[in-house]
């Protein structure tokens, strides 16, 4: 587990549990550096003192507030800790909605909620079961970073998570993004339904949810590194070119969905207008089979006339 990247505690009524935040996700990206490319020297950011004009080390860089041109107020990391705030040092529960209700684009970054010590472990279980048994979320305030975020506590498994939530100001107005009226017929809702219904999972695991892309970037860094080419992307797949309106294309993935699913045999059935050809094409090959067949037993009894005058004839001695 992780070391701890805050400690405080959560506060809802008269109880309090102390608790240590951890964080909950991993970034498995490749990450890069800068380098000239000429000699591959290493490229860095070096942080100068505009005044001195000198390279300043971290220990002498803090905070400031620019209140004018001629005037910064310097904070420190201690003031910002010690802020006249009843949320500086505790995450302050101070309403219980249910999950349906949170906008997820408000849901931001999560962390684990650990119970700090063995005096928090039941009121930490408690506050889990009854959020796990309401179904509930509960949203909280917390100093944190030096601004008062807002934030989400939900049950995940046995643990408490925090998710840091936006504001309401925060969230822009979509209104001005959305298409004008647009005429949907009752087919194309429902055959969309039906599409949803085949794609629907029960989890997401398997082949479908893997980060192809760092595989791919991994691949190239190591065959660079063994001297090797690095490999080519693939080549796209060939289309069959047709124009598909939006209900054939609706019920051509239907159909897809459920052959993915070994739902149906076969492929999906193809729309009226790219399917002519395949028909086409099928007639074609019948017709030469039927008249394969035809000269074939046209020609079957003169092979058997042939072979009998052959058994007729006199053996020579």
């Amino acid at each position: 587990m992780p070391r701890s990247m805050w400690s405080g505690a959560i506060s809802f009524g008269l109880v309090t549990i102390p608790i240590d935040v951890v964080p909950a996700t991993e970034d498995h990206s490749v990450r890069f550096h800068q380098y000239h490319l000429e000699d591959m020297g290493r490229v860095r950011v070096r942080k100068y003192c505009e005044i001195e004009d000198r390279e300043v080390p971290q220990d002498e860089i803090g905070k400031g507030y620019e209140v004018s041109r001629d005037q910064v107020v310097a904070v420190l990391d201690e003031e910002l800790r010690d802020l006249p705030l009843p949320t500086a040092r505790a995450i302050e529960i101070v309403a219980f909605v249910p999950a349906r209700s949170i906008d997820p684009l408000r849901i931001g970054e999560g962390y684990y909620l650990q119970a700090s010590g063995k005096v928090s472990a039941k009121p930490y279980a408690l506050l889990r079961k009854a959020l796990e048994r309401t179904s509930k979320v509960a949203v909280a305030k917390f100093a944190w970073h030096g601004r008062e975020r807002l934030g989400l506590l939900r049950v995940r498994e046995d643990a408490i998570v925090l998710h840091s939530m936006r504001w309401p100001d925060e969230i822009r107005d979509p209104a001005e993004l959305a298409p004008g009226q647009v005429a949907l017929s009752e087919d194309e809702i429902t055959e969309a339904e039906h599409l949803i219904e085949r794609m629907t999972r029960d989890s997401l695991e398997g082949p479908d949810f893997v980060d192809h892309y760092t595989e791919a970037l991994e691949q190239v860094i190591e065959a660079k590194r063994e001297g090797h080419a690095p490999p080519g992307a693939p080549e796209a797949e060939a289309g069959t070119g047709a124009v598909l309106d939006l209900m054939t294309a609706l019920r051509d993935s239907v159909a897809q969905a459920k052959a993915n699913r070994g739902e149906g045999a076969g492929a999906p059935k193809a729309a009226k207008t790219a399917g002519a050809p395949a028909r086409a094409a099928k007639k074609t090959t019948a017709r030469a089979a039927k008249k394969t067949a035809e000269e074939a037993s046209a020609k079957a009894p003169a092979k058997k006339s042939t072979a009998r005058k052959a058994a007729r004839r006199p053996r020579s001695a």
